[in-house]
């Protein structure tokens, strides 16, 4: 039950991003780093899931400025055919199609070659924002994001934001509501919340430096109103998740003891320069690929926010990134900011429209 929220009101920065990703704590999990796309011209950072073979992830973002955040769409209904629970396709391969893309292919066109002919078919329950960073020239603006999802069957029915200044946007695990059906039944505790905290956040602290304005956003990213039984069944817990913005670690007696003895390991596995964080034992994690009774992919130990993202966007096109790891390979806590990790970087082409054509 992840969260985005994201600010175009702060007059230092073009965007704001703060993610966090909710999963289970165990889940192999790399590091953020750099990274060549299979077309060999895409320089990507992110982390990658390293539990399934194609290697997504659920947020990125390239040197040419492709921007991808993902996050599940809560499936209720097992008989809903059309919109399955769980896909035969990954999610996090959603985001790498475009933090792979052609560099020359539009924002629009990635829409419909998602969108067109069923391109997001045997895809489980998501919300897709996506979309190439560029200043608006002439404006105080940059150039919109769309929210492509399985709720959307044809590209005319995708929402874009981020277009115009002074707004808040949060999206979690249900359909996407513009700022303005705020009052609408089934927008989520935690983003009204968030999207709250965001705005005073931005008014307080337009004017502090950068590391002042990154830790008030992490203090947001910690709002915790998850009740204090943690050791509920995932099941009972799911009431719960809509209200709290970061997901203490939770599970039952099975899911415990499997936390437990994933802590008596020691010793940490790497993939290329990025360490996993999740199982650090390989036999965990090839058991719970093919575990009958794991059909909705990895689901060992406890459950809670095992990443939490902070995106940072100039409005000269410079990036600060910053991923906090909250738990170690083993599932062992980390004290807060013992597992950043930062970035900093400038967009290519972040001034040349002509990369990704300006959607009017």
């Amino acid at each position: 039950m992840c969260i985005v929220l994201i600010s175009t009101s702060h007059p230092k920065y073009a965007l704001i991003v703060l993610d966090n990703r909710d999963e289970f704590i165990l889940r192999p999990t790399s590091r953020p780093h750099w990274w060549t796309g299979r077309n060999g011209s895409a320089n990507v950072l992110s982390s990658r899931d390293l539990h399934r073979p194609e290697r997504g992830t659920w947020l990125g973002i390239t040197k040419g400025g492709n921007f991808a955040v993902l996050t599940n769409y809560r499936e209720a209904d097992t008989n809903d055919a059309a919109h399955p629970v769980q896909g035969t396709r990954s999610r996090g391969a959603m985001v790498t199609a475009w933090l792979e893309a052609d560099p020359a292919e539009s924002t629009d066109q990635f829409v419909h070659r998602m969108l067109d002919d069923g391109g997001v078919r045997g895809v489980g329950g998501f919300s897709l924002l996506c979309g190439k960073l560029r200043k608006v020239p002439r404006e105080k603006n940059i150039q919109p994001l769309a929210i492509i999802s399985n709720r959307c069957d044809d590209a005319g029915q995708v929402p874009w934001i981020c277009g115009q200044r002074g707004f808040c946007y949060g999206l979690s695990n249900a359909t996407y509501l513009e700022p303005s059906d705020a009052s609408k039944d089934g927008l989520w505790l935690k983003i009204r919340q968030g999207t709250d905290m965001l705005d005073r956040a931005v008014a307080a602290t337009a004017a502090d430096d950068e590391e002042d304005f990154i830790a008030a956003l992490f203090q947001i990213l910690d709002r915790d109103d998850f009740p204090h039984n943690h050791t509920m069944e995932l099941e009972e817990g799911l009431a719960y998740l809509k209200d709290s913005i970061l997901i203490p670690a939770f599970g039952g007696p099975q899911h415990q003891e499997q936390m437990n003895e994933a802590q008596k390991q020691t010793g940490r596995d790497s993939s290329s320069s990025a360490v996993i964080v999740g199982a650090s034992a390989a036999a965990a994690a090839a058991a719970a690929r093919t575990d009958p009774r794991q059909p909705n992919g990895f689901e060992t130990g406890l459950y809670g926010t095992q990443r939490q993202t902070v995106i940072l966007v100039g409005w000269d096109g410079s990036v600060t990134y910053v991923e906090r790891a909250l738990w170690d390979p083993n599932g062992n806590p980390v004290p807060r900011g013992q597992g950043d990790e930062v970035f900093r970087f400038d967009i290519d082409g972040w001034d040349n429209l002509a990369a990704d054509g300006l959607r009017n």
